[in-house]
């Protein structure tokens, strides 16, 4: 397994005029380490995440994965979107077989590992189905055994279930923390949703936003398995509320202050 670690990473889109997404990001993410990215939209999380996943460049600064520079798509890392983006036209087995079937691994090996990953994801006997025959949580379930098919060593994951239902997102939830447990995979997982940052990770990181920094860190100091009304759960999640809050009241002082400017 690897983790990564980011050094002073800063991202300008060009404009007219150009828009700076983050700015001098500093962060450590260790080995087998599960970390959420909490903030609103706009501060740079997936920005960042593309980043590590080799998808953009950083403007200034460095990413490594195990002490390797990331600079393009890499096969140590699976990457998971809110959009699992199945291929149609192929059967939920094949769409899982495809990062298998791009390395030219034969035929009956990626088909026995697709259904391996399939079953760790709940999804024995859809095999045949195609995605339209599928619910959005189902769907979203594909992705993750696509991703956790080709053995990623990290997993990245941008607000994946944002898109299904909210009791379809607690089981998903809890699907993703038993696969982590039995794996350890690094696992970086961008969400809005606090309470979800807080049940899953072992630490969270606030950003805040234009352009996008790193606020503030958290601990998450929960044995697992955690129960979602755990109080040291509930007065974490009201802690960062308060950041979020105090962050909020910053961001629309200076807005007041630049239209009296």
């Amino acid at each position: 397994m690897a983790g990564f670690t980011i050094q002073g990473v800063s991202k300008v889109f060009p404009g007219p005029p150009p828009t700076q997404a983050l700015q001098g990001i500093n962060l450590t993410i260790g080995e087998g380490e599960f970390v959420t990215f909490l903030g609103p939209s706009g501060c740079g999380k997936s920005t960042l995440l593309e980043i590590m996943a080799g998808l953009q460049q950083p403007t200034e600064g460095v990413v490594r994965l195990g002490g390797e520079e990331v600079r393009e798509p890499s096969e140590k890392v699976g990457v998971v979107f809110q959009d699992p983006s199945l291929f149609p036209w192929r059967t939920v087995i094949r769409n899982v077989e495809l990062g298998l079937e791009l390395r030219g691994v034969p035929k009956e090996e990626r088909r026995a590992v697709a259904r391996e990953y399939l079953a760790m994801v709940g999804l024995a006997g859809v095999e045949t189905k195609y995605p339209h025959q599928l619910s959005g949580g189902m769907r979203q379930r594909v992705g993750i055994a696509r991703a956790l098919a080709t053995s990623p060593e990290v997993l990245l994951m941008d607000e994946p279930f944002g898109a299904v239902d909210h009791l379809t997102r607690l089981q998903l939830q809890h699907d993703l923390l038993d696969i982590w447990m039995r794996h350890r995979r690094t696992i970086v997982f961008v969400t809005h949703d606090v309470s979800e940052a807080v049940y899953l990770a072992d630490r969270v990181v606030l950003f805040s936003p234009s352009p996008g920094r790193v606020r503030r860190v958290w601990n998450v100091d929960v044995p697992r398995p955690r129960a979602r009304d755990d109080l040291a759960l509930v007065n974490l999640q009201n802690e960062i509320y308060a950041e979020i809050t105090s962050l909020t009241a910053e961001r629309d002082a200076r807005l007041v202050e630049g239209a009296h400017a």
